[in-house]
């Protein structure tokens, strides 16, 4: 069914621009419309029900702002922003080795390269579970499995992101002891870390740095906070991922082994993937 007018001028101007949106979902009975909104990438959970709130979703021709309405993925024409969320069969995981220079990003106002140039057609549309800033590189996951990317990327689970870091100077016991209790941000304190040296040269140090949390720009501020500016940020695994002998710009998909291993990482079992939650 086509969209009303109605619809139509609820949410025009507003958001996302003109591609189609593409969730997973099998055979089931009906779901909640935020958990359909969350495993297609438009938003988390929470993030999609306050854009269900806004007026800015309509079902079959009428607008939807009521929590709670369940809907069938299957038959029910959906659509966010005038774009309509459409079907895919299996849910995509791809491992990017992301260059340095380009933004996690699917567009960038600044006409710089993004993550996404670097991406194969998956025949879905992927959206990056966290991010790395536009001169850092290194393992990134891509997915439209909305609910496990939510889990992954949520503080509770405290999944373990692991860099090597080139740091400025050569960090005394004192400064890599606080690196590892924590350094004051704006934020509060940062969680322990884990700090290794690695290797180092006449101007700068080596680190390997096991983080639990992930805010902005967190190893660039540590380092300045401990005096020892951050050279170049390179991730290298992301919870039991690796990089392994991927090259700058390459990718490969998830073994099944790997999807396994992250969903028990964030507790959910087979069951809990498809339940409406």
């Amino acid at each position: 069914m086509w969209m009303s007018a109605r619809g139509r001028r609820s949410i025009r101007g507003r958001g996302l621009q003109g591609f189609v949106v593409r969730i997973e979902t099998r055979a089931m009975t009906k779901v909640r419309l935020q958990k359909v909104l969350a495993q297609a990438g438009i938003a988390s959970r929470r993030g999609a029900e306050e854009v269900i709130r806004q007026g800015r979703v309509v079902v079959n021709g009428i607008v939807v702002t009521e929590l709670g309405v369940k809907v069938d993925p299957h038959a029910d024409r959906i659509t966010v922003d005038r774009i309509t969320i459409a079907m895919v069969e299996s849910r995509v995981y791809l491992l990017l080795f992301k260059p340095r220079c380009c933004v996690t990003t699917a567009r960038d106002p600044q006409g710089r390269k993004t993550v996404f140039d670097f991406v194969p057609d998956a025949g879905a549309r992927l959206f990056p579970v966290g991010r790395l800033d536009f001169d850092a590189e290194g393992l990134l996951l891509l997915t439209n499995d909305g609910l496990l990317a939510n889990r992954l990327q949520h503080p509770r689970y405290g999944v373990t992101k692991t860099y090597e870091v080139a740091a400025m100077g050569h960090p005394t016991p004192a400064a890599l002891e606080r690196l590892r209790t924590g350094v004051m941000l704006k934020e509060g304190m940062t969680a322990p870390a884990e700090v290794t040296v690695i290797g180092s040269s006449p101007g700068s140090t080596r680190l390997r740095i096991v983080l639990h949390q992930g805010w902005n720009r967190q190893i660039k501020r540590m380092g300045e906070a401990v005096g020892h500016p951050v050279l170049s940020i390179k991730r290298v695994a992301f919870g039991p991922l690796r990089l392994g002998s991927l090259k700058p710009g390459g990718s490969r998909h998830l073994k099944s082994g790997e999807v396994e291993l992250l969903y028990k990482l964030v507790h959910l079992d087979k069951e809990q993937r498809n339940a409406d939650g």
